[in-house]
């Protein structure tokens, strides 16, 4: 009696696999991750001190000198703020000393071509099924990033204008008390800088929200490759190492 040989699944799922051609590179480097998960610990402490500040909602029991809460919240406020001014400074010197992919993504709105990939991406992300992707930022990313660092550059200018009125001559005084007048006075100031702020939680909503599209669909190791610097992709994904040559 003839027998007929049942298919090895393991052996065509491996030659599929082969086709495929998957692979790992190291795209994200120290200092990248490093400011990276600065920002993501500093954003929201920043937040939520600074709403504490702007509308303090607890009353410490107690003899007032005894008390220091609104000191504190206040000076973790500026705690972190020097950790988010440190990121921002690591991350502009690594945009210049680091790989192609520190760099990768940057806006070129000079550039039809960096408008139609921009369109393109939004397109993608509407999409359910699994498209190419992309090692190192795309040119949505990239201008996303590059507004978030912009509000951020602004909020720590602000914030330190701010800082700055309480003690008139000081060092940060000094080096941006011209914001102030600039932006219409204490108020206005003020008022720009909470503006700013609420502009990065949208940003971060976005973020958070494409991290969870690209970790579910793609499945390139996005979420681990800001702890250990490496991506996952296949044949015919994007690199943009050359982004910027």
């Amino acid at each position: 009696m003839a027998t007929h040989a049942l298919p090895n699944k393991s052996a065509e799922l491996g030659r599929k696999r082969q086709e495929l051609q998957y692979g790992r590179k190291y795209v994200w480097q120290l200092p990248i991750r490093l400011t990276h998960w600065t920002f993501a610990i500093a954003i929201p402490v920043l937040m939520i001190t600074g709403l504490l500040i702007a509308r303090p909602q607890l009353s410490p029991i107690g003899e007032p000198f005894r008390n220091f809460w609104m000191g504190r919240i206040r000076e973790i406020h500026f705690i972190f703020a020097y950790a988010l001014t440190f990121a921002i400074v690591l991350r502009a010197y690594w945009f210049l000393a680091g790989n192609n992919y520190a760099r990768s993504g940057v806006p070129m709105f000079w550039k039809a071509s960096w408008w139609k990939s921009v369109l393109h991406q939004m397109v993608e992300y509407v999409h359910l099924e699994r498209g190419h992707v992309h090692i190192g930022h795309n040119a949505l990313a990239g201008a996303s990033y590059a507004g978030f660092l912009g509000m951020s550059v602004f909020e720590a200018v602000t914030g330190f204008a701010l800082f700055g009125e309480v003690n008139k001559g000081g060092f940060w005084d000094r080096m941006t008390g011209w914001v102030v007048p600039l932006l219409g006075g204490s108020y206005q100031t003020h008022f720009w800088h909470h503006a700013a702020a609420w502009g990065i939680v949208l940003f971060v909503i976005f973020h958070v929200y494409i991290v969870i599209y690209d970790a579910v669909l793609y499945r390139d190791g996005l979420v681990d490759a800001m702890f250990s610097g490496f991506k996952f992709y296949e044949k015919g994904d994007l690199d943009n190492d050359k982004w910027i040559s």
